[in-house]
């Protein structure tokens, strides 16, 4: 499985992007301010570095540490010898969960949040917003998602399912595409919703500190940081941070010494 699993990612990484990339041109849902060829190369080719890098450094992958951890009966899941459809579930719902945490841990601590803010100094969020994000970040996630899915000894098929749909979720409720207000409200009692999102991209640190789920909603309406709108409306709401906000913020050596910069450097 692990020699078709980059494959797999990559070919649903394109198809959900050119599908998200025509709805965003047919039904967005606020107007575009900055030239789209421009951004879309920009943070590509921050996505592909990443990718890169990943492999370079973590050749196993997460369905590589599966594997190994399968193959040696590492993990909590095998000991609890469930049946294979539920630790498929609980693997998914687990991992999931760590990952919120792992968002509310970088906006709190102050280190991971230089790493994590590159992600939040983008003015207009988009289907490419999903890919943006720091290489060290990417590096200290795939870290923390490799030791997560060896601590519980997940199987490789529900690891692959997980980084499937969590790749999917990321592109979607990134986009910059309109889902009628019914449509929406159904959607998010199970899924993060772009609309649901958007909120957690505000300029308003209450607000960016809300809204942490990738993937279900229901974390973050469990814990206590949901938060249903924003302030100013969705077409009024301003997006990134007060600090970085010029054209120059926006190149790609300046998001790259992003973590080093100080505010108004």
């Amino acid at each position: 499985m692990n020699e078709f699993e980059p494959w797999l990612r990559l070919g649903s990484f394109a198809g959900l992007l050119l599908l998200f990339l025509l709805w965003e041109q047919a039904a967005p849902r606020r107007p575009r301010q900055q030239k789209r060829w421009r951004r879309w190369l920009r943070h590509l080719a921050l996505a592909g570095f990443n990718t890169l890098l990943v492999r370079a450094l973590f050749p196993l992958a997460a369905v590589g540490a599966a594997l190994l951890a399968t193959s040696r009966g590492w993990g909590l899941l095998p000991w609890l010898n469930l049946p294979g459809w539920l630790a498929l579930v609980l693997t998914v719902l687990i991992l999931d969960f760590i990952i919120y945490w792992q968002h509310r841990l970088f906006h709190r601590v102050p280190l991971l949040w230089r790493l994590h803010r590159m992600h939040h100094t983008d003015t207009e969020l988009d289907v490419t917003t999903g890919v943006r994000f720091h290489p060290l970040e990417i590096l200290l996630s795939m870290t923390i998602k490799l030791a997560s899915v060896m601590l519980l000894g997940a199987s490789p098929l529900a690891v692959l399912v997980f980084e499937v749909l969590l790749n999917a979720t990321s592109l979607f409720n990134h986009a910059n595409i309109y889902l009628p207000p019914r449509l929406d409200a159904l959607v998010r009692r199970l899924l993060v919703t772009p609309d649901m999102h958007r909120v957690h991209h505000s300029v308003y640190p209450k607000e960016t500190d809300s809204n942490f789920g990738f993937n279900l909603s229901c974390w973050d309406r469990w814990l206590g940081t949901y938060r249903a709108q924003p302030r100013d409306g969705h077409l009024g709401m301003r997006l990134g941070l007060k600090e970085f906000r010029t054209p120059v913020d926006r190149t790609l050596l300046k998001l790259l010494i992003q973590p080093f910069r100080r505010t108004g450097s």
